[in-house]
């Protein structure tokens, strides 16, 4: 199972923010998105869910060892996004409920939807309130949880951790490792230590484009520094 994006070129207006951005990414890794504020991160996933039109290069998705095409790539990704989108007039409880009808042909293999809760420790008396009044750490648990529920091929999270308190991001990262094996996951961050932590592999966006860190380098002496200069040199003429 890859992910291949190649020369992807994503422009508004007169500013270029992707500017051939490359690379291939393989299922049972976990993959650190790295970039400072605007580097394009969201404007990457946005791409590769499909909500975005890119002007060139391709994106492919490629299931098996014959290497030919999966289907339609916005089928085969789940993507949490940085702000929760949730009908805040329903319940936890109501939400997740009309999510897995809805989703019943996507979902392989259902579960009672107090499972799914326990999944990410949502506290009992929170299930049946509103999820108007949820704060963003939880409604982020409930976005979480249709990609948890859905179980697509690829998963985008767009720093989902950094609303949620050191126990929550703890058990996050613990369920993304269980669950590795059988996805793509794309984890983006501007929070260094939050990359080291959980991913196999970095990779940067900087300056338009994407760079592979080898994995062998993570957390050794000098690496912190070594990222900071890389995100902070000036794009070469």
């Amino acid at each position: 199972m890859r992910l291949i994006l190649d020369n992807i070129e994503k422009s508004f207006g007169d500013k270029k923010v992707l500017k051939g951005a490359s690379y291939t990414f393989t299922r049972g890794k976990i993959y650190g998105l790295l970039g400072r504020n605007g580097a394009g991160k969201t404007t990457l996933f946005h791409c590769i869910r499909g909500d975005l039109a890119y002007e060139s290069g391709s994106i492919t998705f490629q299931d098996g060892a014959d290497g030919k095409s999966a289907g339609k790539l916005e089928e085969q990704v789940g993507l949490v996004y940085t702000e929760p989108l949730l009908p805040e007039f329903l319940t936890g409880h109501e939400f997740l409920k009309f999510f897995i009808t809805a989703n019943r042909k996507r979902i392989k293999n259902p579960r009672p939807i107090e499972e799914y809760f326990e999944m990410v420790k949502f506290a009992d008396d929170d299930r049946h309130r509103l999820i108007k009044g949820y704060s963003h750490g939880m409604k982020n648990k409930i976005q979480l949880l249709t990609v948890l529920i859905t179980r697509p091929p690829i998963i985008l999270l767009d720093e989902p951790l950094t609303s949620f308190d050191v126990v929550a991001a703890l058990e996050i990262k613990q369920l993304l490792k269980a669950i590795k094996a059988e996805h793509i996951i794309i984890f983006s961050t501007h929070v260094l230590q939050l990359a080291v932590d959980l991913c196999d592999e970095i990779v940067m966006l900087h300056n338009g484009k994407l760079r592979g860190i080898e994995p062998d380098l993570l957390g050794k002496p000098g690496f912190e520094e070594n990222i900071t200069r890389m995100l902070t040199e000036k794009e070469s003429a």
